[in-house]
């Protein structure tokens, strides 16, 4: 039993977030609330959303801070999860 407990332990969304998800998911949350929701959105958007913000291409006051302070490989990492449903 406690096996199976620390499997599905390790197998949910947030035991697997990559560093710095927890960056989007606390204001990125469920739709509907303040900052819109990054479910649904492919995993190239969110990547190419992040680059964007990153490079000043889209300028955001603290998007940009927060991408930045992301590598392309985290960027990616986060992206990926983000679209496979981690909150």
């Amino acid at each position: 039993m406690r096996s199976a407990l620390l499997l599905l332990l390790l197998a949910s969304p947030a035991a697997a977030s990559p560093p710095g998800a927890s960056s989007c998911s606390g204001c990125h949350g469920a739709p509907g609330g303040a900052v819109p929701s990054l479910a649904g959105q492919s995993a190239e958007d969110i990547a190419a959303s992040l680059t964007a913000f990153r490079t000043g291409a889209r300028p955001a006051t603290v998007m940009t801070r927060i991408a930045k302070g992301f590598s392309d490989e985290e960027s990616r990492a986060i992206a990926e999860w983000i679209a496979g449903g981690g909150q």
